[in-house]
């Protein structure tokens, strides 16, 4: 008879469990130190390892031959433990005794001494579905228990449990498995069983298991019995009922163009081909996700407003565990999709048009800004080009995208002073009020990820000449100071405006601003200082990089 993969695979000693390293580690060095207690609680999401856990403590502690805290498996006591039948450890399945006559039957037992090991262990499962009455008579036993008796109670729900039995309890959080242990066990046993599997198959099933190993390896044993081919990713889509990567893409760029008919028709299509709706909707909330960390961590452009995108992602997060609980998943889900398209892509393209329809002129100075960023960036300069803004020694500040600046850091020092010095709160509106024309711009082709940037901000305090903006990660801080001088030639000409930006982290902003504080209680005047002269780090001059340039254009990349 075919044995399943989790139960061929269980662990049997400490040193094959996996995902729980410090439980592990705490629990060989109390049998090491002979220092274990008499009632622990094991708690966490299902599959992470609690009941295994439970069986390899129980046959440590009662080995009479230990060795760093790990039963030896060839002495009498490991030979009796390791059976089924073995009478001194037992397994409790709460869930179907879970009343008050079954408790005081244990306890009436629990007397007696063990018959072949040292120590009796009980191992209460599901612990949590035990009835009150059951927790009650089983809390003077957990206080006084005899010395040969250790209990061990596991739960996925430990809010269900009263604290009464927690607190007479050493508890363990068992955290759920990263992907990355469980693809490379999950390696290990297709290499063992000489199973042929794609690599992004492998790389799924872990996603999907949402932490437990034993989920993931449900599914493998799921896709060996599907094909006896090699199992690809076509195969996991079709076994899941879930959809390819591309068609998710497609879907999201739909929802963001606000093509509602092509979105209700590709909804119904995969309710159709009887596809899991719930999955897919876990499949947008994963994609959407991703392209939010990889933009914020690795600096990837993505073609969506990160704000909206952000906004989207929300939505789905905290409308999913609805989404399972509604009579009809389908439902829920166009009208999800139809109210984030009206409240969030609609409406601003409504704000658009009504503006173009109200001043065409909008329209021209839009296309014209967008013209000149471009010549500009293309090393021209138009010949009614706005004037571009001016630093405290009347020189203009010409941006230079393929020059870095080196006094950076004490430029924004001094802008941070210098807009401190003359803050005043009526330039913070005015600032704000600008910034909302930023909205008509964030789906340009050409400065859309300028603007959206803009908008992924907040104004800290602004002056006549200075506008202060922060970001809540220093990651977002680094990649737009990097591109300040086209941050600000956009926004002033977007706003009809002469400023200067200066960026820093939220962190540091609030560092900022009690240090302002208490400044100004001090009576400490903030002087006016002289902004110094920016220093550009001199790009390389190479007759070969210019000609690959010229020949490659972008994917050159110089080192």
């Amino acid at each position: 008879m075919y044995q399943a993969l989790y139960r061929k695979y269980r662990p049997h000693d400490f040193k094959s469990v996996v995902g729980q390293d410090a439980i592990v580690k705490t629990l060989k060095n109390s049998i090491i130190n002979q220092n274990f207690t008499h009632a622990y609680m094991f708690y966490g999401p299902r599959g992470t390892g609690k009941t295994t856990i439970s069986k390899i403590f129980a046959r440590s502690i009662n080995c009479l031959n230990n060795k760093d805290g790990e039963a030896c498996g060839k002495c009498e006591s490991c030979k009796s433990s390791f059976y089924k039948e073995c009478i001194d450890i037992i397994e409790i399945d709460a869930a179907s005794n879970n009343g008050v006559d079954e408790i005081r039957e244990l306890k009436n037992k629990i007397n007696l001494v063990p018959n072949e090991l040292k120590y009796k262990v009980y191992i209460i499962d599901e612990v949590h579905m035990l009835s009150l009455g059951a927790f009650n008579a089983l809390l003077k036993t957990l206080e006084e228990p005899p010395e040969h008796a250790i209990f061990i109670l596991a739960t996925t729900d430990p809010q269900k449990v009263p604290e009464t039995v927690i607190s007479r309890c050493q508890c363990f959080s068992f955290k759920r498995i990263s992907n990355e242990v469980i693809k490379k066990q999950l390696e290990m046993i297709c290499k063992k069983e000489k199973i042929d599997i794609e690599k992004n198959v492998l790389t799924n099933i872990s996603e999907m298991s949402n932490g437990g190993l034993r989920d993931a390896l449900g599914m493998l044993d799921k896709m060996i019995s599907y094909t006896n081919e090699k199992i690809t990713m076509s195969d996991f889509e079709e076994v899941n009922d879930i959809v390819s990567k591309e068609e998710i893409e497609n879907l999201l760029i739909d929802i963001f163009d606000a093509k509602i008919d092509e979105v209700l028709r590709k909804i119904d299509l995969f309710d159709k081909n009887g596809k899991n709706l719930t999955q897919i909707v876990n499949q947008l909330l994963n994609y959407s996700r991703n392209a939010i960390v990889d933009y914020y961590l690795n600096k990837s452009q993505i073609p969506f407003p990160i704000n909206t995108l952000q906004e989207f992602t929300n939505i789905l997060n905290e409308k999913i565990i609805d989404i399972r609980k509604s009579a009809s998943s389908k439902i829920y889900i166009e009208m999800l999709l139809l109210k984030f398209i009206n409240d969030y892509i609609l409406t601003n393209s409504n704000n658009k048009t009504t503006n173009v329809v109200q001043n065409t002129e909008n329209v021209d100075k839009k296309e014209n800004i967008r013209v000149k960023i471009e010549e500009k960036e293309a090393g021209k300069q138009s010949n009614d080009d706005i004037t571009a803004p001016k630093n405290n020694k009347g020189k203009t500040n010409i941006s230079n995208d393929s020059k870095k600046i080196l006094n950076l850091d004490e430029i924004i020092t001094v802008r941070i002073n210098n807009v401190l010095a003359k803050a005043n709160k009526k330039y913070k509106i005015e600032e704000e009020e600008k910034f909302k024309i930023l909205n008509d711009y964030t789906f340009d082709n050409k400065i859309g990820y300028l603007v959206c940037a803009l908008l992924d901000s907040k104004i800290c305090v602004a002056s006549d000449e200075i506008v202060l903006i922060s970001y809540e990660y220093d990651n977002a801080v680094e990649q737009n100071l990097i591109q300040i001088e086209k941050l600000t030639d956009v926004y002033n000409k977007l706003t009809n405006s002469n400023k200067k930006l200066a960026i820093i982290s939220d962190s540091k902003w609030s560092k900022v601003k009690d240090e302002y504080i208490i400044n100004i209680k001090n009576n400490y005047k903030y002087e006016i200082k002289d902004e110094p002269t920016m220093i550009f780090e001199e790009s390389p001059n190479n007759d070969i990089i210019n000609n690959a340039m010229d020949l490659f254009g972008d994917i050159v990349e110089v080192e």
